[in-house]
């Protein structure tokens, strides 16, 4: 009986509104450090609901620390999010650190989504933990 009720309790579970669908931390070519290869070093956020949802005060972490604060950024139902770690100008879909050095170390990292209240919301690894 007990194995039964916990196997309900999946079913109740649910998916995060927000989610990292995707992360690309090794810059594909040479780390130069140039502009173009910071920017080819990203996280991908995507709202899974058919509703807009504002992330301001959002943060995205690595395991060094290093944060970015989402501004009143509004990503709309079933849209996704680039989150660069490089210079750029801000739109609906591509969004830029503006940082001179890699965030997402290519080896292992772990990428921290959490809502402006400091929940996590999501995690992805990657790689072998230290």
């Amino acid at each position: 009986m007990p194995a039964a009720a916990h196997d309900g309790d999946r079913h109740h579970q649910q998916r995060p509104r927000v989610e990292i669908s995707r992360v690309q931390a090794d810059s594909p070519g040479r780390e130069d450090r140039s502009n173009r290869s910071l920017n080819a070093e990203w996280v991908e956020i995507r709202n899974t609901t058919r509703n807009p949802i504002n992330l301001r005060g959002w943060t995205l972490r690595d395991n060094d620390g290093n944060r970015y604060r989402f501004d009143n950024i509004r990503i709309g139902g079933r849209d996704t999010i680039r989150i660069h770690t490089g210079n750029g100008r801000d739109t609906r879909t591509d969004l830029f650190q503006d940082r001179r050095d890699y965030v997402w170390d290519n080896r292992s990292d772990t990428a921290t989504l959490r809502d402006d209240r400091g929940r996590t919301v999501d995690t992805e690894s990657w790689g072998r933990r230290r």
